[in-house]
């Protein structure tokens, strides 16, 4: 990671000099799946503080998109702190530091949400949705475009799954499950594709979306307190984008249809589009296939985590899972 080329010496030397943190100790955080940026735990003697050491200088979006929802007075985010010049974030050599206060939690993977959390997230992912985005940071924010990408990328992985008999036994292992449901990945691919078409023309209001709000990356602290983390990938899309998480069963969670219910509560009265709901499911889908095949099926890298990856790939799979989730939703849609 790109972090470990920076001791940790240095950045808690530009913890105390920037922010005027007295980091005493300086852990590395396995979190997280991007290759250009390291996450770590910093112990000062009263407090802790989650660090970001990105690897580059550049305009994050990121930032802006938490400082925007700050003054917006959501407060069911986590906002970096300020360094003693008042930025929000610090360049350090070649890299990008952020710091953020460390909240201690768990997150909606290991812990169900309760009634009142589901309301809360609700009523949050509604005003998220309604913010008034500023010109400038729309000028540099993703628009969805329902591009082809990673449906393109399956299709052209379809002659390996056929033809491919080499690699390590998780290669071997996920020819096999791809094999074996060969069927129902053509299907999603092909359904994404359908729906793509469908809604691609249609005139449709974009919002500001997380893009990624599934259970992960809902944390709960010990007051009972949620907080939506990980901005990395805010895009102004239908609000469907975000709203395919609840109810979509990501990880084998939030697919109860109680706690979606509980969610509309408090998101409020709204048109869902279910071709555009549809689309988002296997789309999300036929983007994980396609990462996670490239991934164990075309190279070797990943050592340890790739029978995790094996794990995740088949997951998706499960009863009530993603794919079923995925599937049902897009029922009696065609036209």
């Amino acid at each position: 990671m790109a972090g470990q080329f920076l001791p940790d010496r240095r950045i808690i030397e530009c913890l105390n000099v920037y922010y005027g943190i007295k980091a005493t100790t300086l852990s590395l955080l396995p979190l997280g799946a991007d290759m250009n940026a390291s996450v770590y735990k910093a112990q000062a003697h009263d407090q802790s503080y989650f660090i970001k050491l990105k690897h580059g200088h550049h305009h994050d979006i990121s930032i802006a998109i938490l400082s925007l929802l700050h003054e917006e007075g959501i407060q069911q985010i986590i906002p970096p702190l300020r360094t003693f010049q008042g930025q929000l974030t610090q360049s350090i050599d070649n890299f990008t530091l952020i710091v953020y206060p460390f909240v201690e939690s768990h997150n909606g993977f290991d812990q169900n949400l309760t009634d009142d959390q589901w309301l809360t997230l609700g009523k949050v992912l509604k005003k998220i949705h309604e913010v008034k985005v500023p010109l400038a940071i729309q000028n540099n924010i993703r628009k969805e475009t329902y591009s082809p990408k990673w449906r393109d990328i399956v299709r052209s992985l379809y002659s390996h799954i056929d033809t491919m008999s080499n690699g390590d036994e998780v290669a071997k292992k996920l020819l096999t499950f791809m094999k074996d449901h060969k069927k129902e990945i053509h299907r999603l691919v092909e359904k994404a594709d359908f729906f793509a078409q469908e809604i691609h023309e249609k005139p449709t209001k974009f919002v500001l979306c997380h893009s990624d709000i599934h259970g992960g990356n809902v944390l709960i602290d010990a007051k009972g307190s949620i907080y939506i983390v990980d901005w990395d990938e805010p895009i102004m899309a239908p609000k469907e984008r975000d709203l395919m998480f609840v109810g979509g069963g990501v990880a084998n969670v939030w697919n109860n249809p109680g706690e979606e219910e509980l969610f509309y509560q408090g998101y409020g009265k709204t048109e869902i589009d279910m071709p555009t709901l549809a689309y988002y499911r296997h789309e999300r889908i036929v983007e994980d296939i396609a990462v996670y095949a490239q991934e164990l099926l075309l190279t070797t890298s990943g050592g340890n985590s790739r029978l995790e990856m094996y794990k995740h790939f088949i997951d998706m799979f499960a009863p009530r899972g993603v794919v079923d989730i995925a599937f049902k939703t897009g029922e009696n849609l065609e036209i």
